[in-house]
């Protein structure tokens, strides 16, 4: 049986309806019918604004740090005890579908609201996260927000350029407002010390739910990955008639080194070990490439990922040896540039069980799910903090206009989380309502 009384739930599907439209009538992307919520641009931060107005208007205290990361906190019984953050980013890919990372706020907002109408106070603070930077695609950098918010963000991250205007990260953060220099300094404004665990909620980004029937899904852990945004095969520009013992042809490398990872991939899924690659980028250079000519010259991006940190390293060495392997048999060199990576990230197996045990006394259907995606939550982790996490069904994948999700699914997972709040932080473990001050 639920906490929330039916009027409650109605008001916080309502509110639920009414954030989303209003995100994305805000950053909707005419041309691809999708939105494009750009990291430190216009899209971006109408999303932050729009999140700081809702969170005002129900009375939540809101600042906001270095990286102009937003918080939204709801004061609990005892303010002094590391708070609750429930949180996820607000930034989309281009041509991006609505809920990817922007669930995650909401359903923290529609929590809150959840336990304010129904006059329920938590042992601690509550703080939705509005979290910067987190899609990659924009400055080729992971989780820039969350790690800066944790001190934990590479200096060097300020000179990545935005890949499509070719500015840094530090001309956009100080033009928004920010300061670079707490970058510089590593200054942290979340820690174990401060903060109790971290809640995620986001749509799932395969339809793994929507094929095996939950609305609902426990993430129970995050890839770690390795990644070559910038490599390049060097080969040598030729005749299209050169006999093939002359050639040194960089796109015929690039396609050898993409089956090779490929074929490595299905051994690897036969033998029961779960990872994946992807190779975004993938191109010859389109100044000089034509068809009758050998290309000298072939760009490629790769990212790797898996749930162990052994068998991630074991990927990565594979890679290097095909690339070696390449290179002695095409007579090209592979110029890999600037390596990044991110370690796995596992669930705090007594969060995951809270959330579990919420989901039975609900009786919502739930099943427990492995993220194929990159989170936040991830660098929450790797800074000690434990994380729970929660995803929703999505039948059309992610990072593009089709992406969808049912607000009656999205609403389930919204509940579960509000249920283990109350179950896991009331006041004493006994649900207080002495209403919301």
């Amino acid at each position: 049986m639920s906490i929330f009384d039916q009027s409650v739930l109605q008001q916080a599907a309502a509110m639920t309806d009414r954030l989303f439209e209003e995100l994305k009538a805000g950053s909707f992307d005419p041309v691809s019918s999708g939105v494009c919520r750009d990291t430190y641009g216009a899209g971006e931060q109408f999303a932050h604004d729009l999140v700081r107005q809702h969170a005002q208007s129900m009375g939540l205290s809101v600042w906001h740090d270095h990286l102009l990361n937003t918080y939204m906190s709801l004061k609990g019984a005892n303010t002094g005890l590391p708070a609750i953050v429930i949180g996820s980013h607000l930034d989309s890919v281009h041509s991006g579908g609505n809920y990817d990372g922007a669930a995650g706020v909401v359903a923290g907002l529609v929590a809150a609201k959840m336990l304010d109408m129904q006059g329920i106070r938590l042992e601690r603070n509550l703080t939705v996260m509005g979290v910067r930077a987190e899609e990659s695609m924009w400055f080729q950098h992971s989780y820039i927000g969350s790690r800066g918010a944790l001190g934990t963000l590479d200096p060097e991250a300020l000179n990545h350029r935005r890949v499509d205007t070719g500015r840094t990260l530090e001309t956009y953060l100080m033009e928004a407002g920010g300061d670079p220099q707490a970058v510089r300094e590593r200054r942290a404004v979340l820690s174990s010390s401060n903060v109790e665990a971290f809640f995620e909620v986001h749509i799932e980004q395969a339809p793994s739910l929507a094929a095996d029937g939950y609305p609902v899904a426990v993430g129970t852990a995050i890839p770690g990955n390795v990644r070559y945004a910038h490599a390049r095969i060097v080969g040598e520009y030729g005749h299209v008639g050169l006999p093939k013992r002359f050639r040194h042809d960089a796109a015929l490398a690039g396609a050898e080194l993409f089956v090779a990872m490929q074929t490595f991939w299905e051994q690897e899924d036969a033998a029961g070990r779960p990872m994946a690659f992807t190779i975004g980028e993938f191109h010859t250079d389109s100044t000089r490439h034509g068809l009758t000519i050998v290309a000298g010259e072939f760009q490629f991006s790769i990212d790797m990922r898996a749930y162990d940190s052994d068998h991630l390293a074991a990927i990565e060495a594979k890679f290097l040896e095909t690339v070696r392997q390449i290179e002695a048999r095409h007579g090209v060199r592979f110029e890999l540039g600037p390596r990044s990576s991110a370690p796995v990230a596992l669930a705090d197996p007594q969060l995951s069980a809270d959330l579990r045990e919420a989901a039975e006394r609900l009786e919502i259907e739930a099943t427990d799910l492995l993220s194929p995606a990159s989170h936040d939550a991830a660098a929450f982790n790797a800074a000690g903090i434990p994380y729970g996490f929660l995803f929703v069904r999505n039948d059309n994948g992610s990072h593009h206009p089709q992406e969808h999700m049912d607000h009656g699914d999205f609403m389930l997972a919204v509940r579960v989380l509000a249920e283990m709040l109350v179950k896991r932080y009331g006041c004493g473990s006994v649900v207080c309502r002495a209403g919301i001050s």
